[in-house]
């Protein structure tokens, strides 16, 4: 069975667009505390000193179709409102996420009489075998992507786990090397304890 993974793509924009979230989130926070000012009876002259809601107020209730006079000043008002559009409809599509697949054949020589690639589960079926020759080491379990081989390892005794993960790395990148693939960061990851218990006759 494919052990497929999936990654997400971050893009600059959406980096952008938690700036403008965090800064709506931030104006809720205000005006909610200025409510729990006004329900507390604090002075309404206060809080408008510090937040200016009742000037706000005023001058969005006086807008009116007198207060956008000239043809030229509504098409500014309508292009800016449209760019407005546009550039936030882009930084939310931004915020998607574009989940692709990590897993992909290693090219190693190109040629025009064609290509020869590895697949993906061969590199991890050699990581597994390199890690899985330490004596300390009862399975391995390799994932290869973009970002590097990750082998997961179960271990048959609990004692020198550092030694016994560092010593599996060096197995690995070993393997690479001598089967002639490029070298890549090795990741292991130490995710069970295989022990037996030993039964007393």
């Amino acid at each position: 069975m494919l052990r497929q993974r999936l990654s997400a793509r971050t893009s600059v924009l959406s980096q952008l667009g938690q700036l403008v979230t965090l800064i709506l989130a931030l104006a809720l926070i205000w005006y909610g505390a200025m409510l729990v000012l006004i329900a507390l009876k604090v002075s309404p002259s206060t809080v408008n000193s510090i937040s200016g809601y009742r000037t706000a107020w005023r001058w969005l209730s006086g807008l009116d179709a007198s207060s956008v006079s000239g043809g030229l000043t509504r098409g500014i008002i309508a292009a800016c409102g449209v760019a407005a559009f546009l550039v936030f409809g882009f930084v939310a599509f931004k915020q998607l996420p574009r989940p692709y697949l990590t897993r992909r054949e290693l090219p190693l020589t190109a040629d025009p009489e064609g290509t020869v690639t590895v697949e993906p589960r061969a590199i991890e079926r050699l990581a597994e075998v390199a890690a899985e020759s330490h004596r300390a080491v009862s399975t391995a379990r390799g994932r290869y992507s973009v970002d590097g081989l990750f082998v997961d390892l179960s271990v048959r005794r609990p004692g020198n786990l550092a030694d016994t993960m560092h010593d599996a790395q060096r197995r690995v990148t070993e393997a690479l090397e001598r089967h002639g693939l490029p070298t890549m960061p090795v990741n292991i990851t130490l995710t069970g304890y295989d022990g037996r218990r030993r039964e007393l006759q």
